[in-house]
């Protein structure tokens, strides 16, 4: 009686969880760059309440286990890599991938590997430096931070991420070129907020992001081109957000069901005293 409620509670902790997941996935829908996550589960070891006999010689067949499961554990909260649909802003600094690769962006030379990140929604500061709203360097193909030069009146950004600088006497210049770096397992990478991604042993062999750096369109490592005027928004698809929200809803509500229902059993058996 107290394996029902037992696998109860592993349910109701799993579609909590559920339920967490479904919550952030909704309030992101219009966060730029953001990707969505997904919930998957797995059944916790069986006790098995008699083992296999195998058939005999004679016409009789053999008896499979009989077993009772134990609930259910999180499997994985995998992050869905797909991408997002593009929206217009004609802002000259506003980029998006057209396929795969991240920009690298980072705090300084003191950070070896840099973050990762899908949201381009990039700004210049005072200091001409390409960076994030949170203020972090955008870094270019060879890891450097990317500046404008001084006297620099417009600027255009080619699909291979190259910065094409007009200057003061008319003339034009090309500057550094967008880094885009391509992860061979983009769901190893570790959310660390604000629309970035630490790169980890998982995504990356021994963690070095060095041979998997290069500029848009590059056919060889597979690089999306560079799309200025646009931005990536959230995969988050809120049809299917809502249907599973209903799903892990309702399945919360079973569960409770279930220890309710045992509850009241356990409270027959200890009536039978009277």
């Amino acid at each position: 009686m107290l394996r029902s409620m037992y696998s109860g509670v592993s349910g109701m902790r799993g579609f909590q969880t559920k339920l967490d997941v479904i919550g952030n996935n909704i309030a992101n829908v219009n966060t730029v760059g953001f990707k969505a996550s997904r919930v998957m589960f797995k059944d916790i070891m069986s006790q098995t309440l008699s083992g296999v006999t195998p058939g005999t010689e004679d016409p009789t067949g053999g008896i499979n286990a009989k077993q009772v499961g134990l609930g259910v554990s999180l499997g994985s909260i995998d992050t869905l890599h797909t991408p997002g649909s593009a929206m217009l802003t004609n802002y000259p600094t506003d980029m998006r991938i057209d396929g795969d690769g991240f920009f690298m962006v980072s705090l300084g030379e003191e950070q070896e590997v840099p973050f990762l990140t899908r949201a381009g929604d990039f700004h210049i500061d005072v200091a001409r430096n390409l960076v994030t709203s949170d203020g972090f360097l955008v870094l270019d193909a060879e890891g450097e931070p990317i500046a404008l030069e001084e006297g620099v009146t417009a600027f255009t950004i080619s699909q291979n991420g190259t910065i094409i600088q007009r200057m003061e006497d008319g003339t034009t210049e090309e500057g550094a070129t967008i880094g885009i770096a391509v992860v061979p397992n983009p769901e190893g990478l570790e959310k660390i907020g604000g629309n970035l991604y630490r790169v980890t042993l998982n995504a990356v062999p021994d963690g070095e992001l060095e041979d998997y750096i290069s500029t848009g369109n590059d056919p060889e490592l597979g690089t999306g081109a560079i799309i200025t005027g646009q931005l990536e928004m959230s995969n988050v698809d809120l049809t299917g957000e809502f249907t599973e929200m209903i799903v892990a809803q309702r399945g919360f509500q079973s569960n409770s069901r279930i220890i309710t229902t045992s509850d009241e059993v356990l409270q027959e058996v200890v009536n039978l005293k009277r």
